[in-house]
């Protein structure tokens, strides 16, 4: 009885666990990269860590598909959060492709390196393959409000590029040289990543220019023009679900929240202004 039974039940159709519907994982990474101490929202390894390995830990995740949206920020944490997902991918044998939604420049861009393919938008900018450092210098503010400025240091270019005092050649030539290194880091990373499927010369890719979608795809800076959910239906099949990561936000971490804004308004104002202008750039 207990036969018959068994070969019955090996009759019953059961497609949906058969043969279940391939899932994407679509894992946001926006904004202004920065280390939390110094951008309150900005977007760092420690804070998504735990996103990313979500994102590769799904169930049946076939892709996972980073949607990037930064202008970029900090090299270090940009290069972190990149090898930190191509790691993952490597272990979970996962394939991951980028899309660039407005904007994947600098750090943004670099991010999206840690994709097997990247895809954008015709309007989307891509590239600024480059180093920038900003700021203002206050020598002949301060002198007119009659403020005399005071510093003591250990260390022959320990106050280089002060912003109260005026500025020096030798200090301009370090910080010259400090982001030549960087720039050489950058360019070498875009290199490994996107090998013979660059088409454009070095001196125009790495010059931190930029550029809309379809002239990046040119110069082989992407792999093509697309959106995420029709891109991924056309590799995995329409019945394709997507399932978005989203960062958790309990109540006492809201509460908390509401108290650092309360009691660090400046700083937010500061970093609200620095990253209007990390998108300022870009027109947006």
């Amino acid at each position: 009885m207990l036969k018959k039974i068994k070969q019955l039940l090996a009759k019953i159709p059961l497609p949906m666990f058969q043969n279940p519907a391939p899932v994407v994982a679509i894992l946001p990474l926006e904004g202004v990269i920065g280390s939390a101490s110094r951008f309150s929202t900005a977007l760092n390894l420690a804070g998504i860590e735990d996103n990313i390995k979500q994102a590769f830990e799904m169930s049946n995740v076939k892709a996972v598909a980073l949607a990037v949206n930064s202008p970029g920020g900090s090299p270090v944490q940009s290069e972190l959060i990149m090898r930190r997902i191509q790691k993952l991918s490597e272990e979970k044998k996962i394939p991951v492709y980028a899309f660039a939604e407005d904007v994947a420049a600098s750090g943004g861009y670099l991010i999206s390196l840690a994709a097997d393919e990247i895809y954008a938008h015709e309007a989307s900018i891509i590239g600024s393959i480059g180093v920038i450092s900003a700021g203002f210098g206050f020598s002949k503010a301060i002198e007119k409000i009659g403020v005399e400025r005071r510093v003591y240091a250990a260390g022959d270019n320990k106050s280089i590029l002060d912003p109260f005092q005026p500025e020096k050649e030798k200090d301009i030539k370090l910080l010259k040289e400090m982001q030549k290194e960087i720039h050489e880091f950058f360019k070498d990373l875009v290199k490994e990543r996107r090998g013979d499927r660059l088409k454009g010369t070095q001196k125009v890719m790495f010059s931190g220019q930029f550029w809309a979608g379809k002239e990046a795809q040119k110069l082989g800076l992407v792999d093509g023009i697309g959106d995420l959910h029709s891109v991924m239906k056309e590799k995995l099949g329409d019945k394709t679900k997507f399932k978005r990561i989203k960062e958790e936000k309990g109540f006492i971490k809201g509460l908390l929240g509401m108290r650092s804004g309360q009691l660090k308004i400046s700083d937010e104002i500061l970093s609200t202004l620095e990253s209007r202008a990390q998108w300022g750039r870009f027109g947006l």
